[in-house]
């Protein structure tokens, strides 16, 4: 697998929370440092060593509501 995509938003609580496509992966962090680190950690659990994709996309998603 080449690639690896994960819809990443704010959680209500603050920090974010990502969820790969296709896959039951999900991470939550209070930073997108903190993000990216566990991304890395959980891809590299799921999937076979020589299985593991070699890019990680995160596709940032952001709802804003504006008062009419």
């Amino acid at each position: 697998m080449e690639e690896i995509i994960f819809i990443v938003s704010d959680a209500p609580e603050g920090g974010f929370t990502a969820r790969a496509l296709g896959h039951s992966i999900f991470s939550e962090a209070d930073s997108v440092e903190q993000l990216h680190e566990q991304i890395k950690d959980a891809v590299r659990c799921h999937f076979d060593e020589n299985k593991t994709p070699k890019i990680i996309r995160l596709h940032f998603v952001r709802e804003e509501v504006i008062a009419v």
